[in-house]
């Protein structure tokens, strides 16, 4: 099932630097239209559950406690392509490796505060969007 939606999240170390109106900008500016956002706190069990897939990794613990220790922005953003498109824009995991001009490029401080999330497929999309937002919340 291919869309032509994605899902992201700023994450804390992005709001706690004041970067929700320069990221969304930058996104806005790159063709993406905002079809769902909110800012809103994850609990722990929030984190466990949304990063599931590392659980058994060594920095999960870490990961949840990042994830939880100030709000986020989750956001469902439309375009064409919009999966592939959004990993370009935002660069590689590691700011170090990022290219010039994406998101963690520019705002992310290390591999493990990357300020942002995005989608790897559009099955994901779905799942990640549906956790964050109820269909009335979608536009």
């Amino acid at each position: 099932m291919v869309t032509n939606r994605t899902f992201t999240m700023l994450k804390p170390d992005a709001i706690e630097k004041g970067h929700i109106g320069a990221i969304l900008e930058k996104i806005n500016a790159s063709g993406f239209r905002i079809v769902a956002l909110k800012l809103t706190e994850m609990t722990k069990a929030d984190a466990e559950t949304f990063y599931a897939v590392h659980n058994e990794r060594p920095f999960f613990g870490e990961l949840v406690e990042y994830m939880t220790r100030g709000p986020i922005v989750a956001a469902v953003l439309e375009k064409e392509n919009a999966v592939e498109d959004f990993r370009a824009l935002i660069g590689a995991t590691n700011p170090a490796d990022a290219a010039d001009g994406t998101i963690r490029k520019l705002y992310a401080a290390s591999i493990g505060e990357n300020a942002v999330h995005g989608s790897d497929s559009d099955e994901n999309v779905a799942i990640e969007s549906a956790f964050h937002f109820s269909g009335r919340e979608l536009f």
